[in-house]
């Protein structure tokens, strides 16, 4: 038997085999106590389906969501860093209940020293943006790193948080309200009946924190070395105003506090708002600029009108333009003002360092059939933004709108500052720059390439989900993480797949699934630990897997479609997304939602054996003369091998005399009562019997049993790769249902023709699943390879982080 065989067992027929299986006995251990039923349906876990949203994932016939308009005007104070504002907010109540009072968001207390943010906040540093700052575990001693020192200083030096100078109805008195955190309940004179709306006005003012210094999601930062005297700012403006708190049919008021990770639920409105900044700055804003001719130059308004219908991303204002604006100094005050319709969130950014390019994305037929695409950078982001974010955003137009809708704002925007990734309707702020070389030139590594390629592609995305399929960021970041996650793989993909990407399919997510601080995705957001695996890598590796391997790409295409479609600008949950994907695909699916989002069970599928099977002619003839083939080629005893190595006599050749019929004749030696015993087998077969017999006779197939044992516990399909003696190869896909009576082994049948004989079976073959132990794979079972490798303690940084195209010009 060679070593690439599978081992070979003989039966009587095959009906025998298989009755005595051990599967069989393990289905009489699960009736005492030891079955779980890993696809138990969900229904006791969701909630129940309403008129609100019904069973299909659907809105429901009288689904409802609330308004919220605002007009605001809002000062830059850039050298006190600090923005002063007045808005009038309209807020219509189109829920069936009368509301008493409404509730605001704060978020700007977060950076208040008495916030419940600030004070819950452990040392590890867990929840915030920024970089953990010691061993949590408490293993090693305590450090402070510089980084968090400097926060601590900043916290310390600045009153941070909103000073609201009043907030009153419009054409009535002051309005009492009461602060709680980052939450504003305002007491109304009279409860907001269903249907009706109310306008107030509120005044604000905060100072706008350093976001190196704190870790935000906005703020400025300070550019010394810059030529005007005290450098240039630039500023990244959200979480910027009072927000009015969403209320839903499945919560009412969502009165979670802001803890930093558990982003935002907000309500869509209509926006018009006036930023009055530096008269040398440039602003890039949610909405659509309403007064060009005030702010812009002719040329321009003119560059601006050509970007439309250009090919490649042109500069409205040039690099050579921002340097000398950053020379030159503000003369005075210059006023903004963007509207935006339909938009759940407004941001904006202003610096007198941007570039601003501008490419037009067509989208025929769409409500909005030109797009502008732009670009907001100063010099630092140099050659890498020139050449990839204004590309990058349109190529995430066109991929996710196959996945989607069309993109449905008239602006998609990537603005370069200190946050690394953030995203808002329309605008998003991303950071890789280029490094500036000792010779004036700028040059960038292959990761801050792909940081660039990848977050663009990822910010711009989230303007499809949440900003548009507006889930519930405070509570489920997975709902848009992972969905953003899973695109924006895709697309990194569809831009260059010779890319070393990662971190959204399923091999990237393994060693989280069998790591000791797994929780499971439908944890609460603030609540998870690795926010970055368990609400991006594992969803995205998910839905991975259901389009490649259990649904299949056209189907779950359709479903994804289908979710987005229902639910643009409307606030899904979910249980809406699990039971659309399930019904627009066709596909239970209460095992993978149960297993993937609701436990800790990773992909570990073990083949621990195969048996080969071949069926028995009965005719003695043919059975004994294989049998005796068979014992041939098995081991000699040990002992006789030995004796044969020292040349020991044998008692039976040296004395002759005591042979007999036995050494004539042995055990698989046919008598005429074998062949009368195969003729009685014969004739008491039924009609049906003997034609099943001889056409299995005459096929000679090959059979095996496959036996699978599930050590991670997740149930998953079993892809197969099978190799076969001839040379070729096969790829067999078994659903997930084979666990459905056993979670823990299962036994699967399979046969082949004559001649086709397995050599190898993999399971997995392509990592598509994310199985944690591949070795166990593999049957037969191979040699692990490795490799021997001569390191330094210290670890050395990898090619693609290191700059070559600056040490190329060395």
């Amino acid at each position: 038997m060679g070593s690439g065989e599978i081992p070979l067992k003989r039966i009587v027929t095959l009906c025998a085999m298989l009755v005595a299986s051990p599967a069989a006995a393990q289905g009489i251990e699960q009736t005492k106590g030891s079955f779980e039923d890993k696809f138990r349906q969900l229904d006791e876990v969701l909630p129940t389906a309403n008129v609100y949203r019904n069973a299909s994932g659907a809105p429901g016939h009288q689904y409802w969501q609330q308004e919220a308009d605002y007009t605001i005007e809002t000062t830059l104070d850039e050298d006190r860093r600090r923005s002063s504002s007045r808005a009038t907010i309209r807020y219509t109540n189109n829920s069936p209940d009368s509301l008493p009072w409404l509730w605001m968001q704060l978020d700007q207390n977060i950076f208040r020293n008495d916030s419940m943010a600030e004070l819950t906040d452990d040392f590890g540093g867990a929840g915030r943006r920024g970089p953990a700052v010691s061993n949590a575990s408490g293993s090693q001693p305590a450090r402070l790193s510089l980084e968090e020192l400097r926060r601590q200083q900043t916290m310390e030096d600045n009153q941070f948080g909103y000073d609201i100078r009043s907030l009153r109805l419009v054409g009535g008195g002051e309005l009492k309200r009461t602060v709680v955190g980052t939450l504003m309940r305002i007491d109304l004179p009279v409860a907001l009946a269903p249907g009706q709306s109310v306008e107030f006005t509120i005044e604000w003012d905060f100072n706008i924190v350093e976001e190196n210094a704190v870790y935000a999601r906005s703020g400025y930062e300070h550019f010394p070395d810059d030529p005007r005297p005290g450098g240039n700012d630039i500023f990244l403006m959200a979480q910027w105003f009072p927000r009015m708190v969403a209320y839903s049919d499945y919560e009412g008021w969502h009165n979670k506090e802001f803890l930093g990770r558990g982003e935002f639920t907000l309500e869509f409105g209509d926006y018009d708002v006036s930023i009055t900044v530096p008269d040398d700055h440039i602003v890039s804003s949610t909405g659509v600029l309403q007064n060009p001719t005030q702010v812009l130059t002719a040329q321009q308004i003119q560059r601006l009108e050509r970007a439309r219908t250009a090919d490649a991303p042109v500069f409205i204002v040039t690099p050579q333009e921002a340097e000398a604006n950053e020379r030159s100094g503000a003369s005075g005050m210059k006023t903004w003002r963007y509207s935006a319709q339909n938009v759940r969130d407004f941001a904006w950014a202003s610096s007198r360092k941007f570039a601003w390019d501008a490419q037009g994305h067509n989208q025929p037929g769409a409500e909005n059939e030109t797009v502008m695409a732009m670009s907001f950078y100063p010099k630092e982001g140099g050659e890498l933004w020139q050449k990839y974010s204004t590309a990058a955003v349109v190529h995430t137009m066109e991929v996710y709108s196959r996945f989607s809708f069309d993109y449905p704002y008239p602006t998609a925007q990537s603005v370069n500052g200190p946050v690394g990734g953030m995203e808002y309707p329309m605008i998003t702020f991303n950071g890789p720059r280029t490094n500036l070389n000792d010779d004036g030139t700028r040059t960038y590594s292959l990761s801050e390439k792909m940081f660039l390629l990848g977050v663009v592609i990822h910010e711009i995305g989230h303007i499809y989900f949440p900003m548009t399929v507006n889930s519930d960021e405070r509570q489920w970041t997975w709902m848009d993480e992972g969905i953003n996650s899973f695109l924006d793989s895709i697309a990194g993909y569809e831009f260059d797949p010779t890319l070393p990407w990662s971190g959204g399919i399923p091999r990237d997510v393994i060693s989280y699934m069998i790591s000791d601080n797994q929780v499971p995705i439908m944890t609460h957001s603030d609540s998870v630990l690795n926010i970055g695996p368990n609400a991006y890598t594992k969803p995205s590796a998910a839905y991975h897997i259901l389009r490649d391997t259990v649904i299949g790409r056209e189907r779950f295409d359709f479903a994804l479609k289908e979710y987005a479609r229902r639910w643009k600008f409307k606030r899904p949950t979910p249980a809406d997304f699990f039971r659309t994907i399930e019904e627009a695909s066709g596909t239970d699916l209460d095992w993978f939602w149960r297993g993937w989002f609701y436990t800790t069970d990773h992909v570990d599928i073990a083949l621990d054996s195969i048996y080969k099977l071949r069926i028995d002619t009965k005719n003695p003839d043919i059975d004994l003369r294989r049998r005796r083939e068979e014992l041939a080629n098995e081991p000699k005893r040990i002992g006789v091998t030995l004796n044969e190595e020292q040349d020991l006599p044998i008692w039976v050749l040296e004395n002759p005399g005591v042979r007999d019929f036995y050494d004539e004749n042995d055990q698989f030696t046919v008598t005429p009562k074998d062949r009368k015993d195969y003729r009685s087998f014969l004739d008491g077969l039924e009609p049906w019997e003997r034609a099943t017999f001889d056409r299995a006779i005459r096929e000679d197939r090959n059979y095996y049993v496959l036996n699978f044992s599930n050590k991670g516990g997740l149930v998953m399909p079993i892809i197969l790769g099978l190799t076969f003696s001839d040379g070729s190869t096969e790829r067999m896909n078994i659903p997930a249902e084979i666990w459905r009576r056993d979670s823990r082994s299962v036994t699967k049948l399979l046969h082949f023709p004559k001649g086709k004989e397995l050599t190898e079976v993999v399971v997995d073959p392509n990592w598509e699943t994310a199985d944690a132990d591949i070795e166990n794979n593999y049957y037969p079972r191979r040699i692990i390879p490795s490799r021997i490798e001569a390191f330094k303690s210290e670890g050395s940084t990898s090619r693609q982080g290191r700059d070559l195209m600056r040490e190329a010009s060395e």
